[in-house]
């Protein structure tokens, strides 16, 4: 991965950009998974996620002027930004490096100008979250190539308002935080209440991870994503008033009649059960993957997607169909991943079964929704960081 088209891009950003005495520096982000915790990081709750090696790398470079030159491979676009830095709605893409730009000025840093060449290999739009991975490797060129004294935590914090102030989606610190502190062969549990995170070495033995992408594209900033979490303030406010003690939606533990006495709606009802059931489902996961106990870890994975689909409805019949295809097919377990609304499918399974499944499940999936499905098999890789070129 480290070498994916990096020295193409070295020639390209110097055709754009010019040749100076100063090399630019290569910098890359991984994508992520998250094994269990979906849609509580930004309630509280506690995520299992991991780094994986799909990755974004940028190229930066002082150009010792006020303005950014931004280069995107994906897009085949150069654009130049001055400040104030404003959101550009012709190129959205830039928001993510001006979003990051903003944030960290806020800290009292003055960023001169740059340019800057970004390309990657994560598909977007399938969860595996291609945007927190952009906001890293920017927030981590900046510190590295001018000297800021930033901590791995606080580029994680500022790539995640860099996203809620200026991108506009209310996500939640998991990405961004896996992203920035992730280490190869480990993932980490994350309070994300507290920030307080520890590493998790797994032996899986003869069994797997691996992702499917339904190849349905999604846009968090596009879905219902900031309404579900307004539906869950909206919920923890009603039951805040009659018990206070609640910080967080996630910690909630009450009777049924305690509950109806809150007067919840429908939808605020069935968001808190998926949030407060997947508490105890990371736990069994956490315990089931130290202990080699993959069948209850899998059983989790599936009660998750089925929460996330029925209770969360943050599902897509497309993603659907395919965890319902493998539960048939007896695979140890999956669920949907990401924000939802389409995007990957995460399993674990024997590493021998797969070939069994393979076919089976594109040909299914192509009758059905006239769609392909992609397979990806990943390590589990280390955080932001540094190329040598």
């Amino acid at each position: 991965m480290d070498s994916f088209r990096s020295k193409e891009n070295l020639n390209r950003f110097e055709s754009i950009f010019g040749k100076t005495k100063q090399a630019p520096r290569l910098f890359q982000a991984p994508a992520r998974i998250n094994i269990i915790g979906e849609h509580v990081d930004y309630l509280g709750g506690t995520v299992l996620p991991a780094a994986i090696d799909f990755a974004v790398q940028v190229y930066l470079r002082p150009n010792d002027t006020s303005s950014f030159h931004l280069h995107s491979v994906t897009y085949n676009e150069t654009v130049e930004l001055k400040k104030p830095l404003l959101p550009n709605p012709k190129s959205s893409w830039t928001d993510y490096i001006a979003g990051v730009i903003v944030e960290i000025e806020k800290k009292g840093h003055i960023i001169p100008g740059f340019d800057l060449l970004v390309d990657g290999n994560i598909p977007q739009g399938s969860g595996l979250s291609s945007s927190a991975a952009f906001e890293i490797v920017t927030g981590y060129a900046i510190k590295e190539t001018f000297g800021l004294p930033l901590t791995r935590e606080e580029i994680a914090l500022i790539g995640q308002a860099a996203e809620n102030h200026f991108v506009g989606t209310k996500c939640g610190i998991m990405d961004q935080f896996i992203i920035a502190v992730g280490k190869k062969d480990d993932c980490i549990s994350l309070n994300t209440d507290t920030l307080k995170y520890s590493y998790h070495h797994f032996d899986l033995g003869d069994s797997e991870f691996y992702l499917i992408n339904s190849n349905v594209k999604h846009s968090l900033k596009d879905s219902a994503y900031n309404q579900r979490r307004s539906e869950c303030e909206s919920a923890l406010a009603k039951i805040q008033t009659k018990f206070p003690n609640f910080t967080h939606l996630y910690d909630v533990n009450l009777s049924e009649d305690q509950i109806y006495n809150c007067h919840l709606t429908n939808e605020e009802r069935k968001r808190m059960n998926h949030v407060t059931s997947e508490r105890e489902r990371t736990k069994i996961v956490i315990e089931g993957l130290e202990s080699g106990n993959f069948k209850d870890v899998g059983s989790a994975l599936f009660q998750t997607h089925w929460s996330l689909s029925k209770d969360f409805e943050v599902s897509c019949p497309e993603t659907d169909f395919i965890v319902d295809s493998l539960q048939s097919l007896g695979v140890t377990g999956a669920r949907m991943i990401g924000g939802g609304f389409g995007g990957c499918v995460l399993v674990l399974d024997k590493k021998d079964h797969f070939s069994k499944i393979d076919v089976v499940l594109k040909k299914s999936y192509q009758q059905k929704f006239n769609l392909e499905i992609d397979f990806y098999k990943f390590q589990i890789s280390d955080g932001v960081k540094e190329i040598s070129i």
